[in-house]
Parts: C-alpha cells; structure tokens; sequence
C-alpha cells in the first residue's frame, strides 16, 4: 500500500533502530571529516572519537586510500585462517614490530568484546585453570563472558545467571594481589581504567601485578582496546611501565573508523588454538581484509606523524585550560582524560550545553560525574583552546 507521508531519519531512527537508552543524543550527522561532525546546519568538534576510535580523526585520506585500494581487490573470500591475505598478513606483522618479545602472533576479531571473549578461552585453554579476575569497575565489553569480567553488578544484574570462576579485585589495591592464586587463569586489567572514569596507576603497581601472575602461573592480559594506538602518549600504555603481558588486547582505535579488534600472545600460547580441538577459536569476518588495510594505515598515520608523541603535550594543555571552581580536576594520560565534578546533575547540563554550542563530550559508565575527554590525536592547540572555552563557557551559562 502506498504511503505518502513523508517521514524523517530522526522519525525513523526511533521506530526502528533498537534503543540502548531512553535518552540517545540522537544527533543526526551528515558527514564527518578530521575531527569535526557535521549535521543539521552546524558543526560539532568531536572530543570524544566516537568513543575512543577515530584516532587519526574521522576520514583519514590515508585510511580512505587504503579501503578503496583494498576494494579493488578483495572482499570477504574465507573464514579466518585458511587463505593468506595480504592485508591480514601485513597488519599482523606491523603489529608486531611494534611489540616487545615474545609477543608476535595476532588473532584478528571484528571487536573489542570479541577480543576479549577469545583471550578468555585462551587462558582457559593454555593454562587448564577456570578462573579468570578482573577489575571492579573494569569494562571489557557486553557478550556475555566479557560481561562477566565487567566489575559493575548494576550492568550484570539483569543477565544473570553469567559465567562462573570470574573474581574481582580493586585496581591499584596492593592487598588485593593475594587474591591472585595457583587457580587463576589469567588477570585482565586496563592498564589505565576507561569506564571508571580514567584511573592512572603506579609503575610499580602493575609491576607487582606482573611479578604475581608470574610466581603463580596465570596470564598477564592487558586490554588496551581504549589506550592502544597512541591515546595515552606511547603507542601502547603498558610502554610507559616497564611492564610486558602475556596477552594484549586491542580494538576501538586500531581501525581509523572501520571496526577491527585483536588479541596478541606468543606462538607458544596461541598454538593451544590447533588441536585439542582443532580450530579452537573460530570467526568468520575477524580480519576482515578491507578493515585489515584501514588498520595498517591507521597504524602509519599514528607513527609516521609521530601522534602519539604529541598525546601528552596535548593533553597537558586541556589541564591547563579546563580551570574553573566547577570542575574538582582534570586526571589521565595523554588524550586520555576525565574532568571530575561534584555530581552528574552538575555535569550533565554542561555536557548538553557544550553539544548546543558545537562540542561533543560524554560521561563514563561507572562514573557519570566526570567529563570524558578523548578526541582524535590530530586535534592542534587552537582547537583544543576552542574546545575549552565552549566548555567552560558552557559551566557558566
């Protein structure tokens, strides 16, 4: 039957697009370049990468080069594993040179949560043990094993009964070390916490970590998925801690906008995939060679200009500016950044302000009383001042 009435996106974003929450920004974006967003007449500086993704910004030439070559050639042609592919193949070895020893054999997934639920079966795997601890107020994605890990029950509640073995300890707590035993299988840590609002350890913290996994056999496993590809200052976080996992997960950041995740180890502690069964972990779109390509590009983009050298001058200048009696302080590292204020019904009215005057910021999921800061490392110094002054302009008004 035909139907004239005209109907809008927004119209039909609310009729079929399934809700995450009863309150989406619902902004309507109509294109996206560098580290602006574009939409319904105005332009938005994006401070927060889409989540901690567009790193190198939104529509790197380098990175559109990079899919529009690969589109030439290829598309999906197997399951992850069996062809080689030049894309797969070149990424994963970028990948490596980029780590320390012995870290060198790359498992590509399509996500950050899937990357996640494939270490965890590693563990399992490699080690024969059954539990797994993770952070309180740790997030590491939304399947039901990643959930598991996730350190908030106001999140786990509602999805219960979830995996069993799963224990937590408290970030940065020494005492709670001894909690890590002969029948953990792996700790997976951020090696600095995103969701619960940007927490920085000490070195010496995440040595003692390592020193622990270590005396007790179970696998170090660092989630890198928000920190990874330049945002904390050093490629990778754990550089600047003199500490190696066994394990290292990456995602977000990795794709320059195309979605891509991965989990790296050892080829001895990958090897446990092969047999017993055969095809222990399995994906078929994980690597996808288009979104392989838009990574390697993205990685020489972050190298090639140096961005993560720049993080932390960056995000020193966002403490500098971000002053004002509302704002308790500005924490993090590098791009990687969280303004505390006394609650979330402070917050939340200036972060819809600053979105009305043209800067999208956000909050974190266990902790709604900070402002995330996070946009893509290309952002100069005048658009930092630009961004700041909207905020703090925002607080006022």
């Amino acid at each position: 039957m035909k139907n004239n009435t005209v109907v809008t996106h927004r119209q039909l974003f609310f009729q079929h697009i399934a809700q995450t929450s009863d309150f989406p920004l619902a902004l309507e974006i109509e294109r996206a370049e560098g580290i602006y967003l574009y939409g319904s007449g105005q332009r938005y500086l994006d401070l927060i990468s889409g989540i901690g993704v567009s790193n190198v910004g939104h529509r790197h030439p380098r990175v559109l080069a990079a899919i529009q070559e690969q589109l030439d050639k290829y598309l999906h042609l197997m399951v992850y594993g069996e062809y080689v592919q030049t894309p797969q193949v070149e990424l994963a070895h970028a990948l490596a040179q980029t780590l320390p020893e012995p870290l060198s054999s790359v498992y590509f997934t399509n996500s950050g949560t899937e990357a996640i639920e494939g270490t965890m079966k590693l563990a399992k795997r490699f080690t024969g043990r059954r539990e797994i601890i993770s952070c309180f107020n740790a997030y590491h994605g939304a399947t039901q094993g990643a959930l598991s890990l996730s350190g908030s029950e106001n999140f786990k509640r509602s999805f219960r009964p979830l995996l069993p073995g799963i224990r937590h300890i408290q970030h940065a707590d020494w005492q709670h070390l001894e909690k890590i035993t002969q029948k953990t299988a792996a700790v997976i840590m951020e090696v600095v916490q995103g969701e619960a609002g940007v927490r920085v350890p000490e070195v010496a913290y995440l040595q003692a970590v390592r020193q622990r996994c270590s005396e007790v056999g179970a696998l170090l496993v660092f989630d890198e998925i928000q920190t990874g590809f330049g945002r904390t200052g050093t490629f990778w976080a754990f550089e600047d801690f003199g500490v190696v996992p066994d394990v290292l997960v990456c995602a977000k950041g990795m794709g320059g906008g195309m979605p891509i995740g991965a989990f790296i180890s050892s080829a001895e502690i990958m090897s446990v995939f092969k047999t017993n069964p055969i095809l222990g972990h399995i994906t078929t779109f994980g690597g996808h060679p288009v979104c392989s390509a838009a990574s390697l590009a993205t990685l020489r983009v972050v190298q090639d200009g140096k961005l993560h050298e720049q993080a932390e001058a960056k995000g020193q200048l966002f403490k500098q500016l971000l002053v004002h009696p509302a704002i308790k302080e500005v924490r993090g590292k590098g791009l990687m950044l969280a303004a505390e204020f006394e609650s979330f019904d402070i917050l939340k009215p200036v972060i819809d302000r600053a979105i009305a005057k043209g800067v999208i910021t956000d909050w974190f999921l266990f902790c709604d009383n900070s402002m995330r800061i996070a946009p893509p490392l290309i952002i100069t110094d005048e658009q930092i001042r630009e961004a700041c002054a909207v905020i703090l302009n925002a607080i006022d008004s």
